[in-house]
């Protein structure tokens, strides 16, 4: 049957590949991975024959007709990203909207993705919360930041190693060295590390140790300001005498 499948894989930990998307895998045509030599060790490791072709941030946008006039003649694809969910800081959001145009059956599987334990482990609310993904590198950053720090909910992003520092310094001064947050670095691997404290602590962790590996960074939301609380003898009296 003709559809999409998009299909989480594990973040670091191969065991938490979910049978489900072992047997789609499988079962599918064709799958499209967003870099075929590290998706080939993924499915060696579940001895999975599926063909297979790339599908990138850099040939998305020229392939897209093209899997989906494949889609349309009747073949069943299955849409990877390196590691966790396609779509979330990865590609996959232009197939799946020219897929939904077009009328043609999208499923996504459930599955791992790395901001969902960060937040969860973080001691930070998560009822309500922003996920930014990946700041911008230059135009528009020192804005983006503005904005988010004036946010109520809890903010979650990803940075990559030679960045981690210098994000941290921006949002110790963005949204001051006080603001509590937290910092998970490869999540689901052998050396997934846990750091809490404030914005300034954990900056000044991260420039005395060479930080290595992919993060997510967990931030409190901005606090409501209490109203003043009202002295004897304000309006509040006045309500007395009606």
């Amino acid at each position: 049957m003709s559809k999409l499948y998009i299909v989480p894989t594990p973040v670091g930990n191969f065991d938490d590949m979910t049978f489900r998307a072992i047997n789609t895998l499988r079962e599918v045509d064709l799958i499209l991975a967003e870099d075929t030599r590290t998706s080939s060790v993924l499915l060696r490791h579940f001895d999975i024959s599926t063909p297979m072709q790339s599908h990138h941030k850099y040939n998305e946008h020229t392939a897209v007709e093209r899997v989906a006039d494949m889609l349309e003649e009747g073949r069943s694809i299955a849409l990877i990203s390196d590691a966790g969910t396609p779509g979330i800081s990865d590609p996959g959001f232009l197939l799946s909207r020219e897929c939904r145009r077009r009328g043609i059956d999208v499923e996504c599987l459930p599955g791992a993705t790395a901001f969902v334990p960060a937040l969860v482990d973080s001691g930070l609310p998560c009822d309500r919360f922003h996920f930014e993904g990946f700041l911008p590198v230059k135009k528009g950053r020192k804005t983006r930041l503005g904005i988010l720090a004036e946010k109520e909910e809890t903010v979650v992003m990803y940075e990559s190693p030679h960045r981690i520092v210098r994000t941290l310094g921006e949002l110790a001064e963005t949204f001051g060295p006080d603001r509590e947050a937290a910092v998970v670095r490869e999540i689901s691997k052998k050396f997934e590390s846990h750091y809490r404290g404030t914005l300034g602590e954990l900056l000044e962790e991260f420039t005395s140790n060479q930080p290595k590996g992919e993060f997510v960074i967990v931030i409190d939301g901005k606090k409501k300001e209490r109203p003043a609380r009202r002295q004897q003898g304000d309006e509040e009296d006045s309500d007395l005498s009606l």
